[in-house]
């Protein structure tokens, strides 16, 4: 007998979310890098420098343009003239001014010939802006990354944290029928029964909390892979336990100098800089340019193809500047005080780098820590309350120690999971600090 079709449609998107394959960190990085806005946005802003670096150069090449027009023209000028009063008065007469047809065109053609340098530095400076357009895209992948290895791992961990909570409340459930059953057969008293009912009544918020800490990061890791915050995902992997190598910290700093993007960054702007100062001594200097006309002016259209009306005009114009105000000095005094500026920022970010790397080592090597000291606390843990169990059966221990034996695993598993997440977000963060892949 076949199903409804009702039935069919129903069971499709459960299908289609079963169907989807498991999720790794690395193919999380490569989706969330792909179509993020802010990777996007610094791509865009490279595209506009090539564009920016394409005008400069403009500045160097021949500009020729085609100009043509109709005008039509009336001048009384010689009307005007000084002494026009003296002259005959059949003459003035005859000066009366008409109105007249004027069309014209003409080719036009400019060409720098010497700037003192200052296209040459600017094509410079345009590149080395673009050259840290493609850092700043660097810098946002990376951040994304970041994000998205933190997301991960969150969501991970909550999935995980999940599991403890719902073992340990399976555990407190089980306890609860042992309890009605001992005190159905007269062994446990109704303290010890009602109390278990207790113990699972609180635990099924632990429950709530843990599931809904589940969407949350399964939302902002949907986020940063740019689907709905809703959609299911399946992890594949677990949390990287790998023992932090003894390391110089110059050694990490070095090494974050040589990849970090801001850091770069700030070395392309400090160029950047040097450039701008170049260029604002460049204004002070002489410029020559070369320009040419040639076209066709007449009154009448017919006379626009007679070469008697040819025009034509070349020339080299000169310039030097001499006084403008104090202009170009203000110009030049600002892009000096901004490359100080630039260098300051640097020297500030080495050293915020710096601080970063020590305390993110610091929390690799207190997460490893803490691990090596609960992890032994779980095996002790389980056994505990295997024995409490048993001793519960025969009247040798109270709810209260089961409860108690109950809580001392869920908390040493937590601690377990907390440090494995701990670890590998610290490294994670060291990894990007250092300016490399937050993920191994």
């Amino acid at each position: 007998m076949k199903p409804p079709a009702f039935l069919c449609l129903l069971a499709i998107p459960w299908l289609a979310a079963a169907a989807e394959p498991s999720l790794s960190l690395a193919d999380a990085v490569r989706m969330a890098v792909a179509s993020h806005p802010d990777v996007a946005k610094a791509k865009a802003a490279a595209d506009g420098l090539k564009g920016r670096i394409r005008e400069v150069r403009s500045q160097a090449l021949p500009d020729i343009s085609v100009t043509s027009g109709f005008m039509r023209w009336r001048d009384p000028s010689l009307l005007n003239a000084s002494g026009l009063d003296k002259w005959p008065e059949e003459f003035r007469a005859a000066l009366i001014p008409v109105p007249v047809n004027i069309f014209d065109y003409s080719i036009n053609v400019k060409q720098p010939l010497y700037t003192a340098g200052k296209v040459g530095t600017a094509l410079r400076l345009a590149s080395v802006e673009a050259e840290g357009a493609l850092v700043e895209i660097d810098r946002a992948q990376q951040d994304v990354a970041l994000g998205t290895t933190k997301a991960f791992y969150d969501l991970l961990w909550a999935q995980r944290y999940l599991t403890v909570v719902q073992e340990t409340q399976q555990q407190k459930i089980q306890h609860a029928e042992m309890a009605r059953t001992l005190f159905k057969n007269g062994v446990a008293t109704e303290v010890d029964m009602l109390r278990s009912d207790v113990a699972v009544a609180n635990g099924q918020p632990d429950v709530v909390r843990a599931q809904n800490a589940i969407q949350q990061a399964r939302a902002l890791l949907n986020y940063y892979l740019g689907r709905p915050t809703d959609q299911a995902v399946e992890l594949a992997g677990d949390f990287p336990d790998v023992e932090l190598e003894s390391q110089d910290l110059s050694e990490l700093m070095k090494e974050a100098e040589r990849r970090r993007p801001e850091l770069l960054r700030l070395r392309i702007s400090q160029r950047s800089a040097a450039t701008q100062v170049e260029l604002a001594k460049a204004e002070s200097r002489m410029r020559l340019d070369f320009s040419a006309a040639y076209g066709l002016m007449a009154r009448q259209p017919k006379n626009l193809v007679n070469p008697d009306f040819t025009r034509w005009t070349a020339g080299v114009n000169f310039t030097f500047p001499l006084f403008d105000g104090f202009r170009r000095s203000g110009m030049t005094q600002q892009a000096v005080a901004n490359e100080r500026s630039i260098r300051s920022d640097r020297e500030k970010a080495e050293q915020q780098v710096r601080l970063a790397l020590q305390q993110v080592v610091d929390e690799i090597r207190a997460a490893q820590e803490t691990l090596r000291a609960v992890r032994a606390n779980v095996g002790q843990a389980e056994r505990v309350l295997a024995m409490m169990r048993n001793n519960y059966k025969f009247g040798a221990a109270t709810t209260l120690d089961i409860v108690d034996a109950q809580t001392a695993l869920s908390v040493a598993r937590t601690n377990v999971l907390r440090g494995l997440h701990d670890a590998a977000v610290a490294r994670a963060n060291l990894r990007w600090t250092m300016g490399m892949t937050p993920w191994e």
